[in-house]
């Protein structure tokens, strides 16, 4: 059962004589021996290449306190719903650390995760949605036990984006699950580097711009002119950090911008450009394990592989990311507090494991724009049949009009603004 929710709510053979072989027989029995050779060579490697995934991705692995216990990883698709929290800290690493500047050297060695992400995914019939909580909500935080063994007391009201730094990992994830009531089994935490080794890693994501184009200082962008953008290293750093280039300039505008984004590569990981090379698979696996810091049930690469196989087949439809409704807080006007009662209704519906129907507006603060996007099919969009289908859809949860968000399926622009 999940824990509950904020106070107010309930959340060997016998041996015959041998016959001389002739020379087809000779052959193939070369050929079989050299077969032989060839697998045992592959089985060799592959099995280095899991083992060392396996060392690298365990080395910094965090142990998620009251986690709900999984079974063991398999080549399957993971049975029943999971969830996964994703948090993206501000660190600069070696890479960023030479691009940003002062950005990096003035930074006052606190680490905030500014970007937080719980993605469910239900039983079947599968469906995903990915739920942003802004940086700036103010929200309750349980007693959690650090890494190191100390306690970090409970606090009536943290910013979300300090907790990473003052509690790690597991507590993150342990405030998200008394808000919401979602279990979490599985995290990761990724940062700057980490973001810009990945979108190498597939070769870029191209992006929609629109409005006005894109000029942010503070995100290092002079101007970008409105139209497709393919952006991958930095440039998709630049993106995903600009605030005061999109819509009203606050982070509520900067997470739907976030948003097209993840739409975008989902779709691009999810396509048979990607899927189909196994050089960008390997190269992106490898990239994870490299610039991921996973929970101890996430360190795994075959727990990953399971992860990913359930969710192969969802449409795109069927991925939507929400954004956590909130009210200004009374306190601090440049801060939000949570909106509970629209929440109850994301939170009751992934309990539920229904699909959800976004009623809102693609955004609440102008980050985004909904464009149409044509009669072209989009890479990675799941095969359709002519055939009719028999299965009725299973119910829609419908979502308070306060919650903003999209669909992978959906095609939205960033609505830029000039700084």
């Amino acid at each position: 059962m999940p824990r509950a929710r904020h106070k107010d709510r309930s959340t060997v053979a016998r041996h015959a004589p041998l016959p001389t072989p002739g020379p087809l027989k000779g052959f193939l029995k070369i050929a079989g021996i050299t077969l032989g050779v060839v697998l045992v060579s592959a089985i060799a490697v592959g099995a280095f290449v899991v083992v060392d995934y396996i060392n690298r991705f365990n080395a910094d692995a965090v142990a998620l306190e009251d986690a709900p216990e999984v079974e063991p990883p398999s080549i399957s698709a993971f049975p029943g719903e999971f969830s996964v929290l994703l948090i993206g800290t501000d660190e600069c690493g070696e890479v960023s650390g030479g691009l940003l500047g002062e950005r990096c050297s003035e930074a006052d060695g606190g680490i905030l995760n500014d970007v937080n992400l719980l993605v469910h995914v239900s039983a079947e019939p599968r469906n995903v949605t990915v739920v942003s909580l802004p940086r700036d909500l103010m929200i309750e935080t349980p007693e959690c036990t650090r890494e190191d063994g100390s306690i970090a007391s409970a606090t009536s009201k943290t910013q979300i984006n300090s907790i990473y730094q003052n509690a790690g990992l597991s507590c993150v994830a342990k405030t998200i699950t008394d808000l919401s009531g979602i279990e979490i089994p599985f995290a990761a935490k990724i940062d700057f580097d980490g973001v810009m080794a990945i979108t190498d890693a597939i070769g870029g994501v191209e992006v929609c711009i629109g409005g006005d184009g894109i000029r942010d200082e503070k995100a290092g962008i002079d101007y970008w002119a409105p139209g497709p953008r393919t952006v991958s290293g930095y440039e998709a750093l630049q993106f995903i950090r600009t605030r005061y280039g999109v819509g009203d300039g606050s982070d509520m505008a900067r997470v739907s911008n976030q948003q097209q984004y993840m739409s975008r590569l989902v779709k691009k990981i999810l396509s048979d450009e990607v899927l189909s090379d196994p050089s960008k698979v390997l190269g992106l696996a490898n990239t994870a394990v490299d610039n991921i810091k996973p929970s101890t049930e996430l360190g795994n690469p075959v727990r990953i592989a399971q992860l990913a196989l359930s969710i192969k087949d969802v449409p795109f439809s069927d991925f939507v990311f929400a954004q956590y409704p909130v009210f200004e807080d009374p306190d601090d006007s440049d801060r939000v507090v949570p909106n509970y009662e629209a929440a109850e209704t994301l939170w009751s519906a992934l309990a539920a494991g229904q699909p959800v129907q976004l009623t809102g507006d693609a955004t609440n603060n102008g980050g985004v724009e909904v464009v149409d996007p044509g009669t072209a099919t989009d890479p990675g969009t799941a095969p359709s049949t002519d055939a009719p289908t028999t299965e009725t859809p299973a119910p829609r949860a419908t979502l308070d009009p306060s919650i903003s968000g999209q669909t992978a399926e959906q095609e939205t622009c960033t609505n830029g603004r000039q700084r």
